[in-house]
């Protein structure tokens, strides 16, 4: 099929189906950006959407092969089914269509600086932490985020230099449409079994990713972990490691916490100390998300003032351990954690973060992952004290018979944890009003939409947020 060539495409028609997702808004604003004439349909209307339709995208409501209209291009992802109707009435028509990542990648080919990041963890912080970073530094780049931050006014900022930023999911190896300039890899771990078939295809598959980094460019890496550390080893370009507690380029040192959780600790490059940094968010798993972020923007003349006093003012994106409000001594907190990794790192936050009990309220993300990883999911809530499920969020998936919240939470029971499978959200909020008493924190977690607990709590306290 003819390859997407975007600047020969400015003034033609491009139609999004799915256009409401984080990503597929941000690509569909920075084309409208660039004066192509853009359409796209969801299943729901959000504030993504009423923000394209306020740019001047004309915004359908439900999928109909109708709404293609006149379109000369259609964008899908991966989450829509083959039996779409707009999807088959394109393939039908003749109309080319082409996924998201491969779109994302032509888009950072008028990039001569593109930095990709990539992990099976942080991506979103990450990206948002050096995006910061560079707008301090007065770079100005195209910024594309899978989360919303409010630094940049949501999820997409269109620069005027020659950089840009942007998350690199490694989901059916979709970051292979990439060839960053800079590409950060945070951590490699056992994920999107339904995809991948085991950890070394994941491996391989970054693997691939560095392989496509330009040859003047570099590959950033965290050298705690063992996948990405062998991975840069091997690598050819020019490389950079950053580490807590094994030997790298840029090391975290002297690390410490406030009363928040929120850790501070020399930045020491090369065996030079660079001065203390003191973040805003809490976690350990912060510091090396934080680490990267340093590390890539040294690497490109930020200097180290600059560096410390964005991390410093660095208020997190949206779901990411986001203090969603209060009441009677009672702190709601929503994390977008959804992988037994994530899981824990969030819970030992939460640990110093001020509490008497931590409530979690978990909804595992995707059947496939609650399979494939049901042993880990059972062994990663050792730092809550009550947790209560919810259904399982099934994103683009069909449900597998005998893979449910329920059986789930039977077996966080059963190691001793005081876990219950919750039937609806109504019964979830109507729970933790009987029982959660102040100097509580509720920390709901999960990819799909979980966060809606946390609001409907608060809403019945009288504190919406």
């Amino acid at each position: 099929m003819k390859k997407l060539q975007i600047e020969e495409l400015k003034g033609d028609n491009v139609h999004f189906i799915g256009i409401g997702g984080i990503s597929m808004s941000g690509l569909a604003d920075i084309l409208i950006h660039k004066g192509y004439t853009v359409s796209g349909s969801d299943i729901r209307q959000t504030h993504l959407t009423d923000s394209l339709a306020n740019k001047g995208a004309r915004i359908y409501i439900g999928h109909d092969p109708y709404n293609i209209g006149q379109a000369n291009w259609v964008v899908y992802t991966i989450a829509v089914r083959e039996d779409n109707p707009e999807l088959m009435a394109a393939r039908e028509r003749g109309i080319p269509v082409i996924e998201r990542a491969e779109l994302l990648g032509h888009i950072m080919e008028a990039y001569p600086y593109s930095i990709g990041v990539a992990g099976s963890h942080g991506k979103t912080t990450t990206t948002s932490m050096l995006s910061i970073i560079m707008q301090n530094a007065h770079l100005d780049p195209t910024i594309l985020v899978g989360g919303e931050l409010d630094d940049i006014g949501g999820n997409v900022k269109i620069g005027s230099s020659r950089y840009f930023i942007t998350e690199a999911c490694e989901y059916n190896e979709s970051f292979l449409n990439f060839e960053p300039y800079i590409a950060i890899i945070l951590n490699i771990d056992e994920d999107h079994l339904d995809y991948f078939k085991n950890l070394q295809g994941i491996y391989e598959a970054f693997e691939k990713y560095a392989g496509l980094v330009s040859p003047i460019g570099m590959v950033i890496g965290c050298m705690d972990d063992p996948l990405v550390a062998k991975l840069l080893q091997d690598s050819p370009l020019r490389r950079i490691g950053f580490a807590i507690e094994n030997q790298a380029d840029w090391m975290a040192r002297d690390i410490k916490y406030d009363d928040r959780g929120c850790p501070s600790y020399r930045g020491v490059y090369k065996g030079q100390d660079m001065g203390r940094f003191q973040l805003q968010i809490p976690g350990r798993y912060n510091i090396y998300n934080a680490l990267a972020a340093t590390a890539a923007a040294w690497s490109i003349g930020i200097s180290a003032e600059i560096i410390r006093d964005s991390l410093a003012s660095f208020k997190g994106t949206h779901r990411r351990f986001e203090v969603k409000g209060s009441f009677n001594d009672i702190t709601v907190v929503d994390d977008y954690a959804h992988h037994p990794t994530e899981i824990r790192a969030t819970l030992q936050a939460a640990r110093k973060y001020p509490h008497k009990r931590i409530w979690c309220v978990f909804q595992p993300h995707t059947y496939t992952r609650t399979e494939k990883l049901f042993y880990e999911f059972s062994e990663s809530f050792l730092d809550a004290d009550e947790i209560l499920l919810t259904d399982i969020y099934a994103a683009r998936e069909k449900a597998i018979e005998g893979v449910n919240s329920e059986n789930l939470a039977r077996e966080i029971h059963r190691k001793g944890k005081s876990a219950r499978y919750m039937t609806s959200f109504s019964e979830t909020v109507d729970f933790l009003s009987q029982n959660v008493q102040p100097g509580d924190l509720v920390l709901t977690m999960g990819a799909g939409d979980v966060f809606k607990v946390a609001d409907e709590f608060l809403k019945s306290s009288g504190d919406s947020p």
